[in-house]
């Protein structure tokens, strides 16, 4: 299985020891006590997140504490129809990644992909190893493996698609990852998504969609925006069931409160993606 750990793998192994030592230490660790049991100096440990997540941010370790999942809610929760209108008023970007997407329609769904070529690779990202798999309309699944393994994940999205054809073609995918991990605006192009799901799965996706980067929402608020509040807990389980981590971005959903509720591939990841989106916010 081709799957390299490079600088970003690194950093993210830095940032899931530094979340573990932190809730050691009961979320009281100043940024020294923190570097000293990492061993090394503060600074070194800011260049490392400045690095990890492109910008230099003005905190470091609160960004990563437990306790800022219920700080986001109380400061950066939205609405989606706020999301909604702000996007269609152009004043802000509905999200940190351009994409645009299509919806599989349901007699094809049902068909459990048979008929479909699906193309994966393994690539590196800032939240460990990222397995991420498409057609030719766009990305169908993203996976991470840094807290199950890369066996578990790749077997995970494959059962999702049990009767499609899979072909190992990283470079097909590659122009895509490029854009799913950068959040620069200067692209021209959108990343292509290809949602595969039922109904239901679709339309809560659809609206995970409209939660702007650095903002979170409540699974209550999704139910209430997709026009069933009391499907609750349908609602977690097509978030926890979305084959596009990240670009769709479920890590953005917590419970009213503040708890972080789950994340398919490990609370970690989780902890890290909104560690990094909040501390690229608010640099």
């Amino acid at each position: 299985m081709n799957m390299r750990t490079g600088e970003e793998g690194y950093h993210y192994g830095v940032m899931r020891r530094a979340i573990e030592l932190i809730d050691q230490g009961e979320g009281n660790l100043s940024l020294e006590q923190l570097a000293g049991q990492m061993n090394m100096s503060p600074a070194h440990f800011q260049r490392l997140f400045s690095r990890w997540v492109g910008v230099s941010p003005k905190k470091y370790q609160q960004y990563l504490t437990l306790g800022h999942a219920k700080a986001l809610l109380q400061e950066h929760f939205t609405t989606l129809e706020a999301a909604h209108s702000v996007g269609l008023s152009g004043t802000g970007r509905l999200h940190d990644l351009f994409v645009r997407w299509e919806a599989m329609s349901p007699g094809d769904y049902a068909r459990h992909g048979q008929g479909l070529v699906i193309y994966w690779g393994w690539f590196e990202s800032p939240f460990g190893p990222a397995l991420v798999m498409g057609t030719d309309k766009g990305i169908c699944g993203v996976g991470f493996a840094a807290e199950t393994t890369a066996e578990a994940t790749m077997e995970d999205l494959l059962s999702r698609w049990p009767k499609a054809e899979f072909i190992e073609d990283p470079m097909r995918l590659r122009p895509w990852v490029l854009n799913m991990f950068n959040a620069a605006s200067d692209r021209l192009e959108p990343t292509p998504l290809y949602l595969i799901g039922a109904p239901l799965q679709i339309k809560v996706w659809e609206a995970l969609l409209r939660i702007p980067s650095g903002q979170v929402t409540t699974y209550s608020e999704i139910a209430e925006a997709i026009g069933n509040p009391r499907a609750v807990r349908a609602v977690g389980t097509a978030v926890g069931r979305n084959p596009i981590s990240w670009i769709i971005p479920c890590h953005r959903a917590l419970r009213k409160s503040g708890g972080l509720g789950g994340y398919h591939w490990g609370l970690p990841v989780k902890r890290a993606m909104l560690a990094y989106e909040a501390a690229r916010a608010e640099a």
